[in-house]
């Protein structure tokens, strides 16, 4: 089984973009976002505890008749309500984190990445030897999501505030990257890579 490295960073800092860097060079990385976003409409188990934590109404059926996660309708829910962002969290984490211990169970290569938004907030932080955060500007990261998701400044900020605050995930994390868009990063992921494979 290979060492598994955490990657983390809040909402617009670009842990996505380091990702892709390292999977670059070679090292396999894991998104636990993505996986989680699969578990809710493939996993059964999943599917049952969110229709009796949410109602039925949170999936609806595409052009093949498959029930599929009305994801607009769960993100009113849960970014409007903290005690229902806590309960959705309590059923896909637990199974998502599995599927990454199992995925680096299967892996050959001396570490894997395990990208993933809330180490630190959904105790995904299990099985886990290290993390490595990313780190932006606020005013940065709030401009590249209202960008990319074609939201508003308030709805970001939203999304923000259930987050731990940047400061503070940093002095949890190994290591840091800074994804300012002033400090290059392929030379921070690779000198960071071969700090890894000399650790190990």
């Amino acid at each position: 089984m290979s060492i598994v490295i955490g990657l983390t960073g809040g909402i617009g800092s670009g842990k996505s973009t380091i990702a892709k860097i390292f999977a670059n060079i070679g090292v396999p990385v894991f998104d636990a976002d993505s996986a989680a976003k699969n578990l809710m409409n493939a996993n059964p188990v999943i599917k049952e505890k969110l229709i009796a934590q949410f109602g039925p109404e949170v999936y609806k059926k595409n052009e093949a008749n498959v029930d599929i996660l009305d994801r607009t309708l769960l993100s009113k829910i849960v970014f409007n309500d903290a005690y229902q962002l806590e309960m959705l969290n309590a059923i896909v984490h637990p199974i998502t984190i599995q599927a990454a211990l199992d995925w680096a169970g299967l892996q050959n290569t001396p570490y894997v990445i395990k990208e993933a938004a809330l180490f630190f907030e959904s105790g995904s932080i299990a099985g886990v030897h290290k993390i490595i955060g990313v780190t932006a500007p606020k005013s940065l990261k709030i401009h590249r999501v209202m960008k990319r998701d074609n939201c508003s400044k308030e709805e970001v900020e939203k999304r923000m505030s259930n987050q731990i605050d940047d400061t503070l995930k940093m002095k949890l994390c190994d290591w840091v990257i800074v994804n300012d868009d002033q400090h290059l990063l392929i030379p921070q992921v690779v000198a960071l890579h071969e700090k890894i494979i000399a650790s190990l």
